[in-house]
């Protein structure tokens, strides 16, 4: 994570919404071996995903200790857009890291997991119905298990970056904002506006 201590994040509650809003992350353990996944926050300490069987860094996740990297919106600013002069190029950015000892699940936290990932992930699509495993044929979802692996992180440390301008004045990170909505990063440029 970002060094600068002006940048650093603490609050873990927050920490685990932005995980639970990206819910994509890059695991990554020694190896080196990365594999990217989607995640579902679970309670306050811990993060399930899973991952293909066939993938060969699923044999090695079991017992591991890892790190789940998940990158929300980033943007590079221009030194011209601060409006004053001696300025250098930067990259802002949202990031959270949880580290912690992975383990298997079973087949019914497996089942759990799915369930959980497509509810959370169908409630986005509203007003569309959600989908759910009951709209499979019998049998075909349970078949379908066999082909992934789920794991869960318990989280021990929990380390976030939002660095986004608090380094500069009001009027500097205003000219980023406007800068960043002239060329259609709103979303960008709402977080600037912090």
């Amino acid at each position: 994570m970002h060094p600068n201590r002006t940048f650093h994040w603490a609050d873990e509650q927050e920490m685990l919404a932005f995980i639970a809003q990206v819910s994509f992350a890059t695991i990554c353990i020694d190896g080196p071996a990365v594999v990217h996944v989607p995640v579902v926050v679970v309670g306050h300490d811990r993060l399930r995903f899973h991952t293909s069987r066939s993938n060969e860094v699923a044999a090695k996740l079991t017992g591991s200790r890892a790190v789940a990297s998940l990158l929300g919106p980033d943007f590079y600013v221009s030194p011209d857009w601060y409006g004053t002069p001696d300025q250098v190029p930067t990259w802002n950015y949202l990031a959270v890291e949880a580290e912690g000892p992975l383990r298997q699940l079973d087949d019914a936290e497996l089942a759990e997991l799915l369930d959980d990932l497509s509810a959370a992930h169908e409630a986005r699509l509203a007003p569309k119905k959600p989908w759910t495993r009951e709209k499979m044929s019998p049998g075909r979802f349970e078949a379908m298990l066999k082909a992934i692996v789920g794991f869960e992180m318990r989280i021990e440390a929990l380390r976030g970056t939002r660095k986004l301008g608090q380094n500069k004045t009001a009027e500097q990170r205003a000219g980023v904002a406007d800068a960043l909505e002239a060329i259609g990063k709103v979303e960008a440029a709402g977080l600037t506006r912090l």
